[in-house]
C-alpha cells in the first residue's frame, strides 16, 4: 500500500476503533460485534508494522505492547491533589453544612453529589487533546509515573472527542476493578493454580503500578472521571456541574449516578439512598462524596491543611465481622508514644484478612471495657483500617483478663509518663532504641531523605553497634567504611553505594528534611509549606506560635508542636550535627519586600471576590505586613469587602470602621485595579 493511501486509512481506522471503545467502554453501548472491531484493529496494525512512521500517540496499538519499566519516575502535581474530610452521619454533615455557609455567609447553595468509588485516584494530563501523561496521586504533592499502564485502561481517551481542545489540561479520576470481572479474574487464576487476590480496591492499585505495562493490560481496570485538575487556553463553565457534563462532552466516562441537588436535606436523601443500593453496583462504593457547585465558592472556601473546604465525603457504615481477641501488645511509635494494638484470631472484613486492629490509646481499651478473650465486632473503616467497634458482652465465661497498660517501656524498661492534654502515654528517654529505630527509618524513608538501601534492619544493626545515636549520625559512618564493611551481609559494594546514597541525600530540599526530623503533626505538604515561608531551618526555629497560626492552613496544633520541637536542646544538637555534615537545611531565598505598608494595620475580609479569593486578599495583606482577623471589632482598621457580605459588614458600620471595596484595597496597596 503506498505511503499517501495507508496514511489515509490509517487515519480513518484510528478514528473509527477510537469511536467503538468510546461507545463500548465509556457509554456501555457497543454498535459492532467483538471479531468485527478485533479486524479493525488487526488491519491497523499491519498497516503500522509496514509504514512505523505512521504510528501516532493517540493510536489504538499504542495501550499495550511498552516493555517493562525500570521503576517509575516521580510527578509533581501543579495543583495538589487534596484528600478529604469526613462524615459518617447526618449530624456531621450538617455540621460541616453550618460551618461552609457562615463562610460564605449566604445559605442558597447548590451541590454535587458523586459516589466515593473505592480505587486508586490518578491525574491524566493532556497537551492539544492527546494523552501525554498519567500519574497516581502519592502523596497529594507528588506522584508516580505511570502514563504507559494508564494507557492501557479502554475507557481513558488518548485523544479527546470534540469541542474547544485546551492547549494543557489536567482531567481527575479514580480507576477501579469491576467487581464482576475480578470474581472472573480471580477464578482464572485459582484455576492455574494461583492464589486469589483479596478486594478490588487493592488489585486496582498493584496492577496500576506493575512495571510491566502488558501485566496491566490483562486486568480490566476501568475508570470515573470526577473532576479537572486545570486548564490552560480553552475556557470551562464556572461550576462543577457543567464541568462534568463538558468532560462528557470531550469522551471521559462521568458516572451517570452523579445529581445536581439544591439543599442539605436533598443531599441526605441521595446519601440515603445510596446506602441502600450501593452493593447492587458493579464497583467498590464506600459513601457520596458532596461538592459546593459553584467553582467561585470553592475558592471563597478554600483549604484547611490537606483538605478542601468545599468538599465532604459521607461515608458509608463499614463493614463488620465478629471474631476473638487473643491478645494486646505495644510497640514504641517514633514520638515514643505507647502503641497498643489488637492481636486477633484471623477473620475476613470486607474481602481482606484481620489479623490486628487498632487500640489507639488506654482511654479506647477503657471505654469499650475491652479484655483479653472477649468476642469483638471488627470493622474497617473505608475497607482501610481494621477497628474494634464493640464487645459481645454475652457471649463472656469470666475466664477473660482486664488489661492493663505497661507502666514501663517495653524497649528500653524507662518509666513511661502521661500528659494532662493526651490520653496516650510517653516514653521519654532520649536514646530508647525503639523510638530511635522508628525515627531513622522515618528519616532515611522515601517521603523524607529517601536514602535507597537503608531499611528498618539495617538501622536496628547499626544502633545496636553503637554506629548511631541518632539521625545525625548517618552522615559519619562514612568514617567506619571498613568496620561495616567487615560486617555480615554487607561488603564493599554495598557499603560503598550506601554511603553514597547517604552522602547525596544532603541535597534533599528544606521540606524533605522537615518531614525526616518528625516532628509531631508535620507531614509533607505543611512541610512544604513551612519551608517556603521560612526558608532556612534557622528562621523557623525562632518563629512563635503566632508567626507560625498566622500561615494559612497552619493551626495552633501544628504552631504548638513546631515550637516545642525548636526549644528541645536535644533537638537543636542534632539539627547543628546536620549543618556540620552539610546537610542542606535552606532553600533558595525568596524577594524580601523592602516596604511593608500595611504594619500594625489590621484588616477583616468578607463577601465574595471578583478578581481574587478572600485567602488571596489575606495571603498578601499578610505579606505588605498586616494583621487578618476573623471578626471586627474596634481594634479593626479597615473591613474589605465584597459581594453579599453579611454580619461583618453591618459591624464595620456600627463601629465606623473604614470599609473598602475589591478596588480601594487594590489603591491602598499601591497595586492597579
Amino acid at each position: 500500500m503506498a505511503t499517501e493511501q495507508a496514511s489515509r486509512r490509517a487515519s480513518e481506522l484510528r478514528d473509527e476503533i477510537n469511536q467503538h471503545n468510546y461507545l463500548y467502554h465509556v457509554l456501555d453501548q457497543p454498535e459492532i460485534s467483538d471479531a468485527r472491531y478485533d479486524t479493525l484493529v488487526k488491519e491497523l496494525v499491519e498497516i503500522e508494522e509496514e509504514h512505523p512512521e505512521l504510528i501516532t500517540p493517540d493510536s489504538p496499538t499504542q495501550r499495550v505492547g511498552a516493555e517493562p519499566a525500570e521503576g517509575f519516575e516521580e510527578v509533581r502535581h501543579p495543583r495538589p491533589m487534596y484528600s478529604l474530610g469526613n462524615a459518617f452521619d447526618d449530624d456531621e454533615f450538617m455540621a460541616w453544612y453550618r460551618r461552609i455557609t457562615g463562610v460564605l455567609e449566604r445559605e442558597d447553595i447548590d451541590f454535587v453529589c458523586e459516589l466515593k468509588y473505592d480505587g486508586l485516584a490518578v491525574a491524566l494530563r493532556y497537551e492539544n487533546g492527546v494523552f501525554v501523561e498519567g500519574s497516581t496521586r502519592g502523596n497529594g504533592m507528588v506522584g508516580e509515573n505511570v502514563t504507559l499502564n494508564l494507557r492501557t485502561i479502554k475507557s481513558i481517551p488518548l485523544r479527546v472527542r470534540n469541542g474547544n481542545v485546551p492547549a494543557t489540561m489536567e482531567v481527575r479520576g479514580e480507576v477501579y476493578f469491576p467487581k464482576s470481572k475480578f470474581q472472573l479474574f480471580n477464578e482464572e487464576r485459582v484455576a492455574r493454580g494461583e492464589a486469589p487476590y483479596a478486594n478490588p480496591r487493592n488489585t486496582a492499585a498493584g496492577s496500576l503500578r506493575q512495571l510491566d505495562p502488558r501485566s496491566t493490560a490483562e486486568r480490566p481496570l476501568d475508570i470515573f472521571v470526577y473532576g479537572l485538575g486545570y486548564v490552560e487556553g480553552a475556557e470551562f463553565p464556572d461550576n462543577h456541574w457543567e464541568t462534568l457534563e463538558t468532560l462528557k462532552e470531550l469522551g471521559f466516562k462521568v458516572n451517570v449516578n452523579n445529581s445536581l441537588l439544591r439543599s442539605p436535606q436533598e443531599v441526605l436523601d441521595f446519601c440515603r439512598v445510596w446506602l441502600e443500593k450501593h452493593e447492587e453496583l458493579d464497583y467498590a462504593c464506600d459513601g457520596v462524596v458532596v461538592k459546593v457547585n459553584r467553582l467561585d465558592y470553592q475558592d471563597h472556601l478554600g483549604v484547611v491543611g490537606r483538605e478542601p473546604r468545599w468538599a465532604i465525603a459521607y461515608k458509608f457504615p463499614a463493614t463488620q465481622s465478629v471474631t476473638r481477641l487473643l491478645d494486646i501488645e505495644v510497640n514504641v511509635g517514633r514520638t515514643g508514644s505507647i502503641n497498643p494494638i489488637a492481636i486477633l484470631e484471623p477473620v475476613v472484613v470486607g474481602g481482606a484478612t484481620v489479623q490486628h486492629a487498632t487500640l489507639h490509646n488506654e482511654d479506647y481499651i477503657k471505654a469499650k471495657d475491652l479484655r483479653i478473650g472477649d468476642w469483638v465486632v471488627i470493622e474497617r473503616a473505608g475497607e482501610v483500617i481494621p477497628q474494634i467497634v464493640s464487645v459481645i458482652t454475652s457471649r463472656r465465661t469470666g475466664d477473660e483478663q482486664v488489661y492493663e497498660m505497661p507502666k514501663s517501656c517495653p524497649s528500653c524498661g524507662q518509666d513511661v509518663v502521661r500528659s494532662e492534654e493526651e490520653a496516650a502515654i510517653y516514653c521519654v528517654n532520649a536514646s530508647c532504641p525503639a523510638q530511635l529505630v522508628r525515627l531513622v527509618g522515618h528519616f532515611v524513608s522515601k517521603g523524607a531523605m529517601d536514602i535507597d538501601g537503608l531499611g528498618e534492619r539495617l538501622v536496628q544493626i547499626f544502633i545496636e553497634h553503637g554506629f548511631v545515636n541518632d539521625v545525625a549520625d548517618l552522615y559519619t559512618l562514612k568514617e567506619r567504611k571498613q568496620e561495616l564493611v567487615e560486617m555480615d551481609r554487607m561488603g564493599e559494594t554495598s557499603v560503598s553505594n550506601l554511603l553514597e546514597a547517604i552522602d547525596g541525600s544532603k541535597e534533599r530540599p528544606l521540606a524533605r528534611v522537615l518531614v525526616g526530623l518528625g516532628i509531631q503533626h508535620i507531614g509533607s505538604e505543611v512541610a512544604e509549606l513551612l519551608a517556603r515561608q521560612f526558608t532556612t531551618i534557622d528562621k523557623l526555629t525562632g518563629a512563635t506560635e503566632e508567626e507560625l497560626s498566622a500561615i494559612p492552613s497552619i493551626g495552633p496544633k501544628i504552631a504548638q508542636s513546631v515550637v516545642a520541637y525548636f526549644r528541645n536542646e536535644s533537638n537543636l544538637s542534632v539539627i547543628e550535627k546536620l549543618r556540620a555534615a552539610g546537610v542542606r537545611l535552606e532553600d533558595e531565598a525568596r524577594e524580601v519586600l523592602a516596604e511593608r505598608p500595611l504594619e500594625g494595620k489590621r484588616f477583616v475580609v468578607t463577601g465574595r471576590m471578583e478578581r481574587f479569593s478572600r485567602s488571596q486578599i489575606e495571603g498578601r495583606i499578610k505579606e505588605l505586613g498586616g494583621a487578618v482577623s476573623g471578626s471586627v471589632s474596634g481594634r479593626t482598621d479597615y473591613v474589605v469587602v465584597g459581594a453579599d457580605a453579611g454580619s461583618k459588614l453591618a459591624d464595620a458600620e456600627r463601629l465606623e470602621i473604614a470599609i473598602l471595596s475589591e478596588d480601594e484595597f487594590l489603591e491602598l496597596i499601591g497595586e492597579a485595579v
